[in-house]
């Protein structure tokens, strides 16, 4: 192993992949989607919470099982060492071929939306193109400038949503009539279809909670600050949300956000008028950069794993003189330009956020399966709350995609044939060793001049 592969992210640049990871294409789309069939300004804000809640409590999970098994590659990681390789490989599978290349197509498409509603004639899809490739690029030569890039991106993005807030919520006159107070009638809506539905895009929203344990072994002391990264990340997360949404609420009307992807432009629109919407919608597009560059650091980290573990996929596995696995991140980097060229956003959005919920609900119930299994291995650190916060996660998780396989069927069922596929293919193909078998290999060890 060369010095260079030695070089770690440290936990602040752990965190920004977190909270970058996170504050992206959901909440500054969904929202439309939720009036729909919900105009209740307490129950919009509860939905927002309770998501928080079930990233919260996936997150302590996470962080317990990621300080007991420290090595990149997430529920990749997870689910081979817990269950059997299939689980993990299958795992690998949904992360290589859904997991980051959908996520990441959605949210370069939502900073050219943006950015086209700011400046007609911007071509949005060439635009959504060009981010993607730059950004691997950028990410693909060397892991101190790509941790660099990456903190001061968020950085940018937190500084300017709080300033968006601020700043929107002092430029209107009046607020809109929405009672953010609980009232008559939101008990039945809190207990509604329409509530769990809402819950899917919100889930959406928070889903990007786990990263850092992608980034395991490439993280400086795992065991001592990965909890303080997911913790911390998600309640950053968390505040930076409810923000958002009660502006949006407070100075645009329902009328017009409903059913609409650009929420950010529309309540600016609202608050700064026709000229000061332009200059936020450009802002907003900017915020969105850093989503998508998180992604494409923590995305490649799982095929580098898959390639470790695969003898067919080994090329994956290959770093360059940095100890950057360059030619992971331009395979995803190519996946998502496909999802971009292919795909349309909302069923992108559902597709997606179904098959992502599987894959960390079975994560999640392996907090149970290991303590089960192995209660004698060292578990540096152990889920707040333990058995609460993971059976919160759990039922609510599940309850979700209930709800999308009644709702969304096409979505749910193509997310279940993506897993049934890559169980085929573990099969049909894997000779290789499996995720759990190689202990704490670190995900860098392979290093090409």
């Amino acid at each position: 192993m060369t010095d260079h592969a030695r070089v770690l992210f440290r936990p602040r640049a752990a965190v920004s992949i977190v909270i970058a990871n996170m504050v992206g294409t959901g909440v500054f789309t969904s929202l439309g989607f939720q009036l729909v069939d919900i105009e209740s300004g307490f129950v919009l804000m509860l939905l927002w919470f309770v998501g928080g809640v079930i990233a919260f409590c996936g997150a302590m999970s996470y962080a317990e099982l990621g300080a007991a098994l420290p090595r990149s590659g997430g529920e990749y990681n997870f689910l081979g060492r817990i269950y059997h390789p299939a689980a993990g490989f299958v795992s690998g599978w949904i992360s290589a071929t859904v997991g980051f290349a959908g996520p990441t197509a959605l949210a370069a498409m939502t900073f050219a939306s943006y950015l086209a509603a700011a400046v007609p004639g911007v071509p949005a899809r060439s635009v959504a193109i060009a981010l993607v490739v730059a950004l691997t690029i950028v990410h693909a030569t060397h892991r101190r400038a790509s941790g660099g890039v990456q903190v001061a991106f968020t950085a940018i993005k937190v500084l300017l949503i709080i300033g968006f807030c601020v700043l929107a919520l002092s430029a209107v006159d009046s607020a809109q009539l929405v009672g953010f107070a609980p009232a008559t009638g939101d008990g039945g809506l809190v207990a509604s279809g329409a509530f769990a539905v809402s819950l899917i895009y919100v889930s959406y929203a928070y889903t990007g909670w786990n990263v850092a344990t992608y980034l395991s072994s490439e993280l400086e002391s795992p065991q001592k600050y990965l909890p303080r990264v997911l913790g911390g990340g998600t309640l950053i997360v968390i505040a930076l949300y409810l923000a958002l949404n009660y502006t949006f609420l407070h100075v645009a009307p329902i009328e017009a956000m409903r059913g609409k992807v650009e929420i950010g432009y529309v309540a600016a629109e609202y608050a700064f008028g026709a000229n000061g919407a332009r200059i936020m919608g450009v802002i907003l597009a900017l915020l969105l950069i850093s989503t998508v560059s998180a992604m494409i650091i923590a995305g490649p980290r799982v095929y580098q794993a898959i390639g470790q573990d695969h003898e067919m996929f080994a090329w994956l596995a290959r770093t360059n003189r940095h100890g950057v696995p360059a030619f992971a991140i331009y395979a995803q980097g190519a996946l998502t330009v496909l999802f971009i060229v292919t795909s349309p956003f909302q069923f992108i959005l559902l597709f997606s956020g179904f098959t992502l919920a599987l894959n960390t609900l079975a994560a999640v119930v392996g907090v149970f399966v290991l303590r089960w299994r192995e209660p004698d291995l060292p578990r540096p650190f152990k889920a707040w709350g333990y058995p609460v916060t993971p059976i919160i996660f759990m039922a609510l998780t599940a309850w979700t995609l209930v709800f999308v396989l009644v709702d969304q069927p096409k979505a749910g069922l193509l997310g279940l044939a993506v897993v049934a596929l890559g169980v085929v293919f573990y099969f049909a193909t894997a000779h290789g060793r499996g995720p759990g078998l190689v202990a704490d290999k670190p995900a860098d060890a392979r290093t090409e001049g």
